[in-house]
Order: structure tokens, then C-alpha cells, then sequence
């Protein structure tokens, strides 16, 4: 009877074990970027990148000229620690229809433009107000989400107006190694519409996927491999597993004992 107890701790002991190393398991391909690219390899990239103001988008616009009093109704004036005036940048935020209500002009819609764009357009409205003006346009909500299998889930402000996927997940902590590098979701809203993008990180062709570059407020949601997902059910059953074992043993005991 002795013997069997044993036994059966050495069976409920290696599978405690086997589970361990199977759930930890992960093959070079599951885990390793880029898989498929050369060595001294030129890829070319043909991304036409270009971020776009959207709904509820935060624009920082300041108007300059050779004559400061003549962008003064452009712009915010406060003053200075000297006793003096300076102009300061200006914040908007996008409407629904997609404008901006700026001073002098009225509304000005930028929903779709690039940065560049906006300055064009602005430039040009304002030729008949001032002479040669000068307009500087910044993104203020630029952020990205990154969440799932990560080693840092969270929201990260941008500092600029370009942010690479790469440059995300490395904000996060990179991917944790139970993390899909070949399945990573890219969800992006534009005017209420969501669009759905997966990116595999493994192949060398993600450089060129529409989602490497990011725009203000994308979520990355990187999922988890088959593993983790059952790593939960099976930690479940480990433990129900041992239990039951423990039980069996201690029964054993007691019926040693009483005999």
C-alpha cells in the first residue's frame, strides 16, 4: 500500500510538471520578427503614410507675420512676464461636420487634411488679411492604445505626429512571449467607422502593411496564442487534478493507519 501512495505523489507530481513545460513552450517561429528578410536586405518602402485630422481631433494653430500687431485677432494674446503682449498658440478642436470655427474666417473645414494641407488652405485664406503669413499647425491628442499580450498594456501620448507600430509596442514593453506576433489587430476609427486591420510582425512585408503607421487614437490589440488561452482552464484543472490526488492519498493514510 506504501508503495502505491508513492506512486501515486511521483504520477500527481510529474504531471504538475508536464503542465509547466507544455504551457511555457514556444517555437522560434511563434516568437522571432521579421523571419523572412535577408541578410544586408533593401526593402524599399512604397507606405504613402500621411496623418489625417479626424472628429475631435485637438489642432494647435498659431498665425505669425513681419508685423506681430497684424496676427494679433489670429491668435490668443496674453502677457508676458515683461509687461508686453505675445500671441500664443491657439487650440481647436474638430466638430462633427469636421471644422474648426477660426477668428476673422469663421469655419474652416480640415476634417480629412494632412497637417500640410490645412497650412496650404489656411495660408490661403488668409492672403487677404495679411501679408505673407506664416502658420504653424500641431496635432494636440496624439495617442495610441496598446493592449492584449504586452508586457505594458496602456495609452501612450505621442511626442510629434508619426508613430510606427514597433514604436508602440515598444512604448508597451514589447510583446510578451505569449503574444500572436503573426495575428496583431490595428483598430482604427475614422468619422464613426471602424476599420479592422491585422499585421503579421513575423514577415518582412508588415514594413509595408497600411496599419505600420499609426494614426492619433488607433487601439493595438495583440492576442494571445493558444496557450495562454488555455493555460487558465488548465491551471483550473491542475489544481482540481492535485486536489482529487491529495484526497486519494490522504484516504490511503488514514486507511493505513486504522489498520
Amino acid at each position: 500500500m506504501l508503495k502505491k501512495i508513492k506512486r501515486l505523489g511521483s504520477k500527481a507530481f510529474a504531471l504538475a510538471v508536464s503542465i509547466v513545460v507544455l504551457s511555457s513552450c514556444a517555437s522560434k517561429k511563434e516568437v522571432v520578427y521579421f523571419q523572412n528578410a535577408s541578410e544586408f536586405e533593401t526593402i524599399v518602402s512604397d507606405n504613402s503614410y500621411e496623418n489625417r485630422f479626424k472628429v475631435d481631433d485637438v489642432v494647435g494653430i498659431n498665425v505669425s507675420t513681419l508685423d506681430p500687431q497684424a496676427s494679433v485677432p489670429f491668435n490668443i494674446i496674453r502677457s508676458s512676464q515683461e509687461g508686453g503682449l505675445r500671441p500664443e498658440q491657439l487650440d481647436y478642436i474638430i466638430d462633427k461636420n469636421g471644422e474648426i470655427d477660426f477668428p476673422v474666417l469663421g469655419s474652416v473645414k480640415l476634417l480629412g487634411l494632412t497637417p500640410a494641407e490645412a497650412k496650404a488652405l489656411l495660408t490661403e485664406k488668409l492672403k487677404d488679411y495679411l501679408k505673407d503669413p506664416i502658420i504653424n499647425i500641431r496635432l494636440r491628442n496624439f495617442s495610441v492604445t496598446v493592449l492584449g499580450a504586452v508586457n505594458r498594456p496602456g495609452t501612450y501620448f505621442v511626442n510629434g505626429e508619426q508613430i510606427t507600430i514597433l514604436e508602440a509596442l515598444g512604448l508597451a514593453g514589447d510583446l510578451n512571449i505569449k503574444g500572436m506576433r503573426n495575428n496583431v489587430m490595428v483598430i482604427r476609427d475614422f468619422n464613426g467607422t471602424k476599420v479592422y486591420t491585422r499585421i503579421d510582425l513575423t514577415a518582412k512585408e508588415s514594413l509595408n502593411s497600411p496599419v505600420y503607421y499609426l494614426t492619433q487614437n488607433d487601439v493595438v490589440y495583440v492576442e494571445p496564442n493558444k496557450s495562454l488561452v488555455s493555460s487558465a482552464s488548465l491551471d483550473n484543472r491542475s489544481s482540481i487534478a492535485l486536489s482529487i490526488a491529495s484526497i486519494v492519498i490522504t484516504s490511503a493514510i488514514v486507511l493505513i493507519t486504522r489498520n
